[in-house]
């Protein structure tokens, strides 16, 4: 499925089921807090943190959920997520197509210990 595919996805599945999109400060709301579900499933499977009894672990779903509403968001305030993504890479690579390359904290650390200080 491309963005697009997905973003008119999601548009016809407020439409059927969904009655209407949640407003656009709910739905930041409802985006926050599936940032938050995602993290503590990161802090718990990669972290130092162990997973509760009954806790869900699949970041697969948690993921999704986040790019469900990111995908809402995007659709009630009209926004194209493939130029929008398409945009991002091309900054990005205006940008950083030698910074991080060149970032001595992004080598290995035998590089960093045998480099020199400025």
């Amino acid at each position: 499925m491309t963005i697009q595919e997905a973003q008119e996805r999601v548009d016809q599945w407020i439409k059927t089921y969904g009655v209407r999109y949640f407003n656009e400060l709910t739905n930041m709301a409802c985006l926050t807090e599936e940032v938050g579900e995602l993290a503590r499933v990161i802090a718990r499977k990669y972290g130092e943190q162990s997973f509760k009894a009954g806790e869900k672990h699949d970041l697969s779903e948690e993921m999704a959920d986040v790019l469900w509403v990111l995908i809402c968001l995007a659709n009630q305030t009209g926004v194209d997520l493939t130029k929008a993504l398409e945009a991002s890479f091309e900054k990005k690579t205006l940008r950083d197509k030698d910074r991080h390359r060149n970032n001595i904290k992004l080598q290995g650390q035998e590089t960093v210990k045998n480099r020199e200080p400025h």
